[in-house]
């Protein structure tokens, strides 16, 4: 029947195969036993594919029926019982569909929202490292106008120095020949 069911329900209105596929076999799996809405929309069908009208169709299909005990109160009531059973369905779907929602909605909304908050904690880490490069940087720029001061002052005391040394050194170099010459 599984075929009639999806011939029945799914070759109109564009319909997603997977879907009636899906419920289709719901109804199957749920059919009562005896002559009911299924069979009653199988034989509607049948007569429907002869090019018999709606009314015509539905009235011979009915008085079929009704010869192996079908009444129009089990008609209707069969038929809700299917709309039960795709109710039962749809709330089944709408529970596993919130799950994956969950899963591939909310966890990767939830992931992203982990790594902007990342992000920012590296651009502020990004923006300390480039402030102490900078503070490094001007170091290392007055490091060398320092050094330049500081081999100045230096080359300058070593002048003075060596000037001091070599004139004091001279003078008593003087006074040792002097001695040697007058004692």
């Amino acid at each position: 029947m599984q075929k009639n069911l999806r011939n029945l329900f799914g070759d109109h209105h564009g319909l997603d195969d997977k879907s009636v596929e899906f419920l289709t076999k719901a109804l199957e799996k749920n059919n009562l036993p005896g002559f009911d809405y299924l069979e009653f929309k199988q034989s509607l069908a049948a007569l429907l594919n002869m090019n018999m009208d709606q009314a015509t169709a539905m009235k011979s299909s009915f008085a079929t029926a009704s010869t192996v005990g079908l009444t129009k109160e089990k008609l209707i009531q069969t038929a809700k019982h299917y709309q039960q059973v795709l109710n039962k369905e749809k709330t089944q779907f709408d529970a596993a569909l919130q799950k994956q929602v969950e899963q591939r909605i909310a966890g990767k909304q939830s992931e992203v929202e982990k790594l902007r908050k990342q992000i920012i904690q590296y651009q502020e880490q990004i923006r300390k490292l480039e402030e102490h490069i900078k503070r490094s940087q001007a170091t290392i720029d007055s490091a060398d106008d320092h050094i330049s001061q500081a081999r100045e002052k230096i080359d300058q005391t070593k002048t003075r120095f060596d000037h001091a040394f070599q004139s004091i050194f001279n003078e008593i170099s003087k006074d040792i020949d002097e001695i040697n010459t007058f004692l």
